[in-house]
């Protein structure tokens, strides 16, 4: 997701009426709403990359992915933020009948940038730890084939990393597969191909 650029204090309930009407995109942490900036092209590459990815996978399935603009609560921390993209499989839950916030997500996927990497791994990993039903966290690289996965075991997590074009990364919460080539398909030029055409 993208970088902090002001923040005004508020309750939960203030920055969600806020936010429903809002232009512009707001997560809402620790007592205090942050406003939040636009992601990069590479970003938004590797995040629809991922959902075309998904997509068939999960047709048939009762399963539901969200791109960057379903809200998710994240439990006892009271935050609400915006994964760049959460998986739900089952009956999802939302908080009212606005059904514009989920509560439980199965997978969350955020993208990495420089300005977010600290947060996604840091602050954003802790909140999301203390959803029940979350059962893998997907960090993904913007600048090379690179992913952290984070399994749920219990009370631990397990970390797998993952690099190199040929890689394939299994997302057994959700029964479903990444293929790294495909994953940065036009946001990176793999080896052996030349860079795609530009239209300028």
């Amino acid at each position: 997701m993208s970088a902090v650029v002001a923040e005004k204090t508020c309750s939960p309930d203030d920055y969600l009426a806020l936010e429903r009407i809002a232009e512009f995109k707001s997560e809402f942490v620790q007592g205090k709403i942050q406003a939040m900036t636009g992601a990069s092209r590479e970003h938004n590459l590797v995040a629809m990359n991922i959902a075309g990815i998904l997509r068939p996978q999960l047709k048939h399935r009762p399963c539901e992915a969200y791109l960057s603009d379903m809200r998710v609560k994240t439990g006892k921390a009271n935050s609400y933020r915006y994964p760049d993209i959460a998986v739900v499989c089952g009956q999802p839950e939302f908080e009212d009948s606005h059904v514009d916030t989920l509560l439980n997500p199965t997978l969350l996927i955020e993208i990495l940038s420089p300005s977010t990497e600290a947060s996604d791994r840091g602050d954003k990993f802790a909140e999301y730890r203390r959803i029940p039903s979350l059962q893998e966290y997907l960090l993904a690289a913007q600048d090379r084939p690179y992913m952290e996965r984070y399994v749920r075991q219990g009370e631990n997590w397990l970390l797998t990393e993952s690099t190199g074009w040929e890689v394939t990364v299994s997302l057994d919460a959700i029964g479903c597969e990444l293929a790294l080539r495909e994953v940065y398909d036009k946001v990176l030029a793999a080896p052996g191909l030349e860079q795609w055409p530009r239209v300028d």
